[in-house]
């Protein structure tokens, strides 16, 4: 596997998988392990890819898994069994998102070399290498009375654990995902908490935000109508971290009330991590470009990904996951056939989650990791 990107075929499920490898002690994986053969039970196809990450893991000795997600078509009766079945020592996020290849459950997962993993006293998941510890935290959730407060006390009860690791929100975390139940009812109660959470905490419009993702995911508790994933660096520099804007493509997004970054990209002695927020088809007043028009909006959402990552001197070359969101299934196939087209091999999944605004049909998210040197960093 020393190829940037490939494909293995295991027994009912395949891994496309990105490769990035610098020379150094630290290489990096992400892999999309997807069912291929549709019509199987939920179990035949839960254990396809399981077997698909054990047959990957085989193939990559020296990794240890640093974060997954479950992809499921049905969370209520298909969780439990990978809580069961995966015991992993990672951060691992469940979310109900369809795939919509047809099947019931997908995978993504980033793997790393020669690094140490650990569950912390804080609860957060710790990825350590050098002098900095990455510590990773998944499906987050509780059963407060309404959206708002249950994300209030999701940040509020992140805000300590990090506190516990030396650590602060402003500073350290990178990058959340929100996932939210019935998005167009409690989208509002969701962006409320956080601007307010993100206000007590020094994140404003004159200082920073957060990459994010928030978007439509049910956990298996229909109760539950916030959940949260998010990543953070301890030992990071504040030179270390840029945010990236396109002002040629895109508004601020604290100009229609919601308060995250349209990307960030942190960087070391020996690599640069880009994490793109989703994104959808706008332009550069925060309006729908292409309302109803399913293929110009995926293009010019492409474009303005690729805005963001140019910004950061990368292309959809270094891009090494792609998660794509579709607000309704039966624009699939052609989002399908223009993904092959275009990033055919590359590590990527489409799913269904609505958007939090009707108007946008579709919305991506990625990750990007490019090699360079700069001495004045310490090394991954």
């Amino acid at each position: 596997m020393n190829e940037k990107l490939s494909q293995i075929n295991f027994e009912n499920a395949c891994a496309e998988t990105y490769c990035f490898d610098n020379g150094t002690e630290v290489k990096e994986y992400h892999a999309m392990i997807h069912v291929s053969q549709q019509g199987l039970t939920y179990a035949q196809q839960l254990e396809a890819v399981m077997n698909a990450y054990d047959g990957l893991r085989n193939r990559l000795p020296d990794t240890q898994a640093v974060f997954k997600r479950y992809f499921l078509s049905d969370a209520a009766n298909q969780a439990d069994d990978i809580i069961l079945a995966d015991m992993s020592d990672c951060a691992k996020s469940i979310i109900e998102q369809a795939p919509l290849d047809g099947t019931k459950v997908a995978l993504w997962v980033y793997l790393m070399t020669n690094v140490n993993t650990r569950l912390t006293n804080s609860g957060l998941y710790e990825v350590s290498h050098s002098s900095f510890r990455h510590l990773w935290n998944a499906s987050a959730h509780n059963l407060a009375a309404n959206s708002e407060y249950q994300m209030r006390l999701l940040f509020n009860e992140y805000v300590m654990q990090l506190a516990e690791e030396g650590c602060k929100l402003s500073e350290n975390c990178i990058r959340t995902w929100l996932f939210v139940n019935d998005i167009d009812l409690n989208y509002g109660g969701v962006v409320r908490a956080r601007n307010q959470v993100f206000f007590t905490q020094g994140l404003t419009v004159h200082t920073h935000f957060i990459a994010s993702t928030g978007i439509g995911g049910r956990q298996q508790d229909p109760n539950v109508l916030s959940q949260m994933d998010n990543y953070a660096i301890a030992g990071i520099q504040p030179e270390q971290i840029h945010y990236l804007y396109a002002p040629t493509h895109l508004n601020r997004t604290s100009d229609y009330g919601v308060s995250f970054e349209r990307g960030t990209y942190v960087d070391y002695a020996d690599r640069r991590h880009v994490f793109i927020s989703g994104t959808a088809s706008i332009n550069n007043k925060g309006e729908i470009m292409y309302p109803k028009d399913i293929e110009r909006q995926t293009k010019r959402m492409w474009e303005n990904v690729e805005t963001l990552l140019a910004e950061a001197d990368c292309t959809y070359d270094d891009v090494c996951e792609m998660v794509v969101y579709l607000r309704d299934i039966s624009d699939y196939q052609l989002v399908r056939d223009l993904y092959e087209e275009r990033f055919h091999g590359k590590p990527y999944i489409i799913v269904n989650a609505a958007v939090c605004r009707p108007g946008w049909l579709v919305e991506m998210e990625c990750m990007a990791i490019k090699q360079i040197e700069n001495k004045a960093f310490a090394s991954f």
